[in-house]
């Protein structure tokens, strides 16, 4: 299922009419560089305009090459839902207004970005965080139950609460009386096997997804189970991805259409022909003795 068709940016003259307008009084450019205009002045360089997507499309490129601003660029220009801000500039409006879009996204199509998942891992660990110091908190209070020279007498019905956990905690084992009385930690596995969860959780069927650089934190076998998802989501519920990465795993994806943003001009190719995948391969000749 195809939810984005194409995508057009600027073109090197579009963006120069811009940039040369620096009266502008809304946007105040004389005031700005030009070199930091951000987004502009970045795919012309590259001589890319105007981008065709299948069912899975992939952006590659090293660090700078543009992949996560063209997502970016994408996400905003289709209004998707995003759970993490990005990096945006006065002119960042303007350089949407001059994008074509031929799409009908989803309501339930996002982007999710390493920002994203980052928060939610943070967040994870801030409750868990709590969920202990409740649980120490408990554990006092069910030792001081237990201590032969702690007594409770009920007095009156606003001691009522306190007098029913101390009779609780008197018949309960500690083990019992802790679990009755705080939950278990949310967060009972690695970043990286809860980095995986979270993406086996926002991708649901019938949408699309933007997903920026989504190996991050997880280990090479982590990377093939995603890439197996990402797969399996595409194949059999209806979604469509487009994918920055540079994870040999993501980028072998069987049907995956490549665009190689370190290319000039930026063109489709095999990710076997990726530099990032060369040097893997590359590594593991020189030592293929050590695996035999």
């Amino acid at each position: 299922m195809q939810y984005l068709t194409s995508f057009t940016l600027p073109t090197e003259k579009e963006e120069s009419g811009y940039l040369l307008s620096m009266t502008n009084p809304r946007t105040n450019m004389r005031c700005y560089p030009q070199n930091f205009a951000y987004p502009f002045k970045i795919f012309p360089q590259k001589m890319l305009s105007k981008i065709t997507f299948e069912p899975l499309t992939i952006f590659y490129g090293t660090n700078g090459s543009g992949k996560s601003t063209l997502l970016n660029i994408i996400a905003e220009k289709l209004e998707l839902e995003r759970a993490a801000p990005f990096n945006n500039t006065p002119f960042f409006s303007d350089y949407l207004a001059m994008c074509r879009a031929d799409a009908k996204p989803t309501r339930d199509s996002k982007i999710i970005t390493s920002d994203a998942v980052f928060d939610f891992l943070l967040d994870m660990r801030a409750i868990n965080d709590g969920i202990d110091r409740k649980r120490e908190q408990i554990f006092d209070e069910y030792d001081r139950t237990h201590d032969p020279n702690v007594h409770m007498q009920l007095r009156s019905l606003d001691e009522y609460e306190e007098f029913k956990r101390f009779r609780d905690a008197k018949k309960s084992t500690k083990s019992d009386y802790t679990y009755r009385r705080i939950p278990e930690n949310i967060q009972t596995k690695s970043n990286g096997e809860s980095a995986y969860a979270y993406f086996t959780e926002q991708i649901r069927e019938n949408a699309l997804y933007l997903l920026d650089e989504p190996e991050n934190s997880l280990s090479a076998a982590r990377q093939r189970e995603l890439a197996q998802f990402l797969m399996e989501s595409v194949r059999f519920y209806n979604c469509q991805l487009v994918i920055s990465t540079h994870s040999p795993f993501l980028l072998a994806i069987k049907g995956a259409k490549i665009y190689d943003l370190d290319s000039v001009p930026a063109d489709i190719c095999r990710w076997t022909e990726l530099e990032a995948v060369r040097t893997y391969y590359d590594f593991f000749r020189e030592h293929e003795s050590q695996f035999l």
